[in-house]
């Protein structure tokens, strides 16, 4: 047996024991909760759905990330001195407005995330769905990122581009880093925000949808339908 034969024989090997494993979970459900491998599916895909629409969907609205602690855009690290100086020197206001701004881009820029998120949900196979299922507490997630990682930075980096020029962050954060350069004694800074938000902007994308997986996984009330409630009942 050539190595690409042995290869494909042993993945297949693999699949059909993951398979066996979750069809002995299956098994020892109580009688009357029989499910198929299309319903496991349709289960992660709806989990899926629901994170997106509950969770993904409150980051676009005003305030959506600026007044959410487990997402709010802080300043990076090589501004944070700029932050500090100029409340230093009771410019608190305008370095309070400046942070206000990136969180605004952030909340622009997820409006663009749900085709994306939903394309990649559609393609969730039986396969995927068992890994995912019968893996960690954030599996789901780890499974959007994987997929949607590139295509939504490419997405969010010129919105949150043009939000910047929208909503005057691009003079604010101009006039910002203008006026702590110009002060005596400090070293002079030009971060790329743009990028650094969008990073910041996706990471808060994930971690939302990590919640509600969480809520579905770990919370029987959570799960809205009765095919949530069966499939997820394979993983309690």
């Amino acid at each position: 047996m050539n190595i690409k034969k042995k290869v494909s024989f042993l993945s297949l090997c693999l699949f059909f024991a993951s398979c066996t494993e979750l069809q002995q979970v299956v098994n020892q459900l109580p009688s009357g909760t029989a499910i198929g491998n299309d319903e496991i599916a349709r289960g992660l895909r709806e989990a899926l759905d629901t994170g997106i629409e509950k969770q993904v969907q409150k980051l676009t609205q005003p305030d959506g990330f600026f007044k959410n602690d487990m997402v709010k855009i802080f300043l990076p690290e090589e501004l944070q001195k700029v932050d500090k100086t100029l409340r230093d020197i009771g410019l608190g206001n305008l370095a309070d407005e400046g942070l206000k701004v990136l969180n605004r881009a952030a909340e622009d820029a997820v409006s663009e995330a749900t085709p994306i998120f939903v394309a990649a949900v559609k393609d969730i196979t039986f396969a995927d769905a068992k890994g995912i299922l019968l893996g960690a507490d954030n599996a789901a997630t780890d499974y959007l990122t994987e997929r949607t990682q590139t295509a939504l930075y490419e997405k969010f980096n010129p919105v949150i581009k043009k939000s910047f020029e929208k909503v005057g962050a691009d003079q604010i954060w101009s006039n910002l880093i203008n006026r702590y350069n110009s002060i005596p004694l400090t070293n002079n800074v030009n971060p790329d925000l743009t990028d650094y938000v969008t990073q910041e902007a996706l990471e808060g994308v994930y971690t939302m949808i990590a919640v509600e997986e969480k809520e579905i996984r770990t919370k029987v009330g959570a799960r809205s339908s009765d095919l949530l409630r069966k499939v997820f009942a394979l993983q309690d």
